[in-house]
């Protein structure tokens, strides 16, 4: 009986026995040649390991928790790995790729910055790992959400994931998983655009993060505000395992592991479904909805020289209204303009590696497809007529191939790019003119053949003080003649820094990008199926000049401030309305089928201050602060504040991971208003006009933009808890956005005033218009969510 006892209470020891273990394979990042006899260091401890003959290590015998990982090499740039994540249930890998320093001194061990800094981009980025994403506080493990608590992000349209970055709309932003171009990164997307409500990519592929607001390598198009490179992890190769996530409005599960005997080859899947129309049903909101979505990811090694990857996201969504409720003027308005949605969305990629001796090639190519569809029926009611009924496709087809070289301390990227696109859509419109319905169909197609070519040139002198970068981008399409001269796109940019000690550098960048278009102004027609805008069109042209200092200490902190400018040239101006793209606000992106030319011009400038802390002593977290402007010419070529013209932006991230893996974290941010353009009452006051829109608000433009929302801020926390057993490990965690039910304020609502029967009331005796009334429009709700992640 006393053995039985013994060995009860000896079982939590066994538990959580140190079984910890980080492996990993150094290398050069060019070549991929095995690296020997790196050192592998665990920050603040007297554990580590040497690289054997293959460029492999192994630490062992780890207590569960996080781990700053280091590794040198003489002739090499050092290289840190923060908070690796260590568990008993699997071995961590962290590869280095490590960059030989240009001075090539054999007997030197170069010391690089902690943060990352590239040759080309030495200013404007800023570098997240997984687990930061994954603690963002009010996040709930969503990627989108986490680039939202960087410098120069601003937070429109409520508490969607739209990204307007540095004064830029939300159509200005390109995103990369490994190298291949995903168009959509989040569910209910705005097509044209690139925000939507919710995340589409797992976090439990993600090992890194990197997101430019400036600077843009050579080799990435179509960007004027911001790129997000994501890189992912590979599959584990020992066995095959399993990750299980129970959240407050969505499950998901995850499998990975090695697809052969010889392990050459890993795998990771993983399928979500949400049930977010339950928590909005409680919330009482007036629609519901739902989405599911998976990911994959193959990776084959053919040997250290060659080596494949698949991968593939696709998202199903979908939007219900809630016609239980009729509780509230606000939710009766909601529910007469809101659309039902029908949305689903999916890229397909693979990309080959093959390394020489002091280059590397990339071959990527990629598919991509977004259908959209919205309708809505007469009085919600699916046995009368529907007001509107659009259907919208958008397709691509991508092939890239770069060639990396580094040869006598100089740094050289080239390649090509080409491109084939179609856009769709199909649109049947109903209105109500005099009594009687009136029907009107539009449709559009377009195909169009995209191609580039680029070059960058980097080097450092005076033993790496000094820095300098080149680039070159040449983009044309086959959708008008202007566009098909890839000269008249010539995009060039150069980047310089210089560092003053160890611990200051002043950095420099200025460049000239393009970007084509949306397809739904590309694709408008007239009712004679012309393309109206064809000959109206050009790439938008947007110049940049950036200046900062960086300061970095040696508790893992860094400092920065950067100055920015940046001039439009050939923004879509919206010819009916007399406004510039930038100016349309919420409803950017909507249909497109509007007339437009590229005659619009623009600027953004501000100042950002930002201190980023890495895992120090248990704290972790980034502040940044930005001051901007934003603005854009309307018809008379006036400037005119755009809709992402916020002025001010505070975000802090923070965190303390306390003993026996307890960890907590804040965010607060504080945004000023953003402007909105005053709706016309009087006309929409004529009952002709309210019952053709269906209520519909009508916007005043002479009077564009000349009102604000009032500023706004909020605070999201997050608590974790996590136990490391021997076979499984188990994350717990509280998530509360909006903790103190802050409201963020949009434009009023529009709708008639009724008698207590419910019956419009008019403003004269002959019944020719309606009296209008406007009801206050704030969204904000504590969303709680509760989580449990458990790994096998």
């Amino acid at each position: 009986m006393k053995y039985r006892l013994l060995f009860l209470f000896l079982l939590p020891a066994f538990l959580m026995a140190q079984n910890g273990v980080i492996e990993g394979r150094v290398y050069d990042e060019i070549n991929n040649e095995a690296i020997i006899g790196a050192n592998i260091s665990i920050v603040g401890t007297t554990l580590g390991a040497s690289t054997d003959l293959d460029g492999n290590y192994r630490i062992e015998a780890l207590t569960p928790g996080l781990y700053n990982v280091e590794v040198s090499y003489l002739g090499y740039e050092s290289q840190t790995r923060f908070e690796v994540q260590v568990s008993n249930v699997k071995s961590v890998r962290v590869d280095f790729a490590l960059r030989q320093s240009s001075t090539l001194l054999d007997s030197l061990v170069i010391k690089a910055n902690p943060f990352e800094k590239k040759l080309e981009s030495p200013l404007s980025l800023t570098s997240i790992g997984v687990n930061e994403i994954q603690r963002n506080p009010g996040g709930n493990r969503d990627i989108s959400r986490a680039i939202k608590n960087l410098p120069g992000v601003v937070s429109g349209f409520g508490f969607r994931n739209d990204l307007l970055v540095r004064g830029g709309g939300p159509n200005e932003n390109r995103f990369y998983l490994d190298d291949i171009e995903i168009p959509t990164i989040n569910h209910f997307t705005t097509q044209g655009a690139s925000g939507g409500s919710n995340g589409l990519l797992n976090v439990d592929f993600i090992n890194n993060a990197d997101f430019y607001t400036g600077a843009f390598p050579a080799n990435r198009s179509n960007a004027l505000s911001s790129v997000l490179q994501l890189s992912q992890r590979e599959g584990r190769s020992d066995r095959v395992g399993l990750t299980f996530t129970l959240g407050a409005s969505e499950a998901g599960i995850t499998l990975e592991g090695p697809m052969t005997k010889k392990k050459k080859t890993t795998f990771l899947l993983n399928g979500r479904y949400s049930y977010l129309q339950g928590l909005f049903k409680v919330l009482k909101l007036p629609f519901l909805p739902t989405y599911s979505d998976a990911q994959f990811k193959v990776m084959h090694k053919f040997n250290n020289k060659h080596d494949l990857t698949f991968l593939g996201v696709g998202a199903f969504d979908k939007v219900r209204l809630n016609l239980s409720l009729d509780e509230t003027d606000e939710q009766r308005v909601l529910l007469r303009v809101l659309p039902v949605i029908n949305q689903w969305n999916y890229t397909l990629g693979a990309r080959y590696r093959y390394f020489m001796e002091n280059s590397y090639l990339i071959v990527v190519a990629s598919r991509s497809m977004l259908g959209n569809t919205f309708y809505k029926h007469y009085n919600n009611d699916a046995g009368q007529p529907k007001i509107y009924d659009l259907y919208s496709t958008e397709a691509e087809n991508k092939l890239r191939v770069e060639h990396l070289i580094r040869k006598k301390n100089f740094k050289i990227t080239y390649g090509a790019n080409y491109e084939f696109a179609r856009y769709t859509t199909e649109t049947a419109l109903t209105r109500t003119i005099d009594t009687n319905l009136i029907s009107v169909n539009y449709n559009s197609g377009l195909n169009i053949h995209k191609y580039g070519l680029f070059a960058q040139v980097s080097r450092s002198f005076f033993q790496e003080k000094l820095s300098l970068s080149v680039g070159l981008r040449l983009d044309g399409n086959s959708y008008n003649k202007e566009m098909a001269n890839l000269f008249r796109q010539a995009s060039p940019s150069f980047s310089a820094s210089y560092a003053i000690n160890k611990m200051f550098s002043l950095n420099f960048n200025t460049g000239m990008y393009h970007q084509l278009p949306s397809y739904t102004t590309l694709g408008f027609r007239n009712n004679a199926g012309e393309l109206v805008n064809k000959d109206r069109l050009s790439y938008i042209r947007n110049v940049q000049v950036v200046g900062g200092v960086a300061m970095t200490t040696t508790t893992n902190t860094r400092v920065s401030v950067e100055g920015f400018m940046k001039w439009y040239y050939n923004y879509p101006l919206l010819l009916d309305k007399g406004i510039s793209l930038a100016n349309l606000g919420g409803d950017f992106g909507w249909v497109g089928d509007e007339p437009a030319a590229s005659v619009s011009k623009g600027k953004t400038y501000g100042v950002e201050v930002a201190v980023q802390q890495k895992l120090w002593k248990g704290l972790f977290g980034i502040a940044s602060y930005t001051w901007y402007r934003s603005l854009f010419t309307d018809a008379s070529g006036t400037l005119r504040s755009s809709s992402w013209d916020s002025r001010h932006i505070f975000n802090l991230t923070a965190g303390y991971k306390f003993k026996r893996n307890w960890e907590i974290g804040v965010k607060w941010s504080i945004q000023g208003g953003l402007p909105f353009t005053p709706y016309d009452t009087a006309t929409m006051a004529y009952v002709q006009v309210w019952n053709a829109s269906e209520g519909n608000p009508i916007s005043d433009y002479e009077r564009l933009n000349t009102q604000r929302t009032k500023a706004f801020h909020s605070m999201n926390l997050r608590v974790d808890k996590k136990w490391f057993l021997k076979r499984l490990n188990i994350n717990l965690y509280l998530d509360f956005q909006n903790l103190y039910a802050a409201k963020q304020p949009s434009q009023d609502l529009i709708d008639l005033t009724r008698d207590a029967d419910g019956n419009p009331l008019y403003q004269d005796e002959a019944k020719t218009k309606y009296q209008i009334r406007q009801l206050r429009n704030e969204t904000g709700n504590i969303i709680p969510s509760i989580g449990l992640v458990l790994e096998w």
